[in-house]
């Protein structure tokens, strides 16, 4: 049976240490895949819809391009990497999305960082770690 680890990516440099971290705990274990998920909202109510459109896809490659990268540093025979951007239908917490795909996706651990690229720098957790500390289906690891 396959364990799947779930890494949530927004380019800072603890979610960096997060693929990492799967890249190693997947060594350690036979028959393993890293999903090294994205999560791109949609910017506010007051954008219109083809400005929040374009922001989105230029979002959506900037992550796609850096996911690209790190696939190729980490895949190799022992190790299946899978890389998606996903685009939320909803405003609000990407964490939602994050722990959606986990249960879509059989996840057996998710790996998000403490801190992302917020503006906010929240005491304990930023609020998407925060967020899929609460609801994930599966055990998380957060990164600090």
């Amino acid at each position: 049976m396959t364990k799947r680890i779930l890494v949530a990516y927004d380019g800072s440099d603890l979610s960096k240490e997060a693929v990492w971290e799967a890249r190693n705990q997947a060594c350690e274990t036979p028959k393993r895949e890293i999903h090294i998920v994205s999560v791109v909202k949609p910017t506010g109510p007051m954008t219109n819809a083809v400005v929040s459109r374009s922001i989105g896809n230029e979002m959506a490659e900037k992550f796609r391009s850096e996911m690209d990268v790190l696939k190729e540093q980490m895949d190799s025979p022992e190790v299946d990497v899978v890389s998606e951007v996903l685009v939320s239908k909803v405003e609000g917490n990407p964490g939602v999305s994050i722990c959606e795909y986990a249960d879509e996706q059989a996840v057996d651990l998710i790996i998000v960082g403490s801190r992302g690229l917020g503006n906010v720098k929240k005491l304990f957790l930023g609020s998407v770690s925060n967020n899929v500390v609460q609801n994930a289906t599966c055990p998380v690891l957060v990164m600090k």
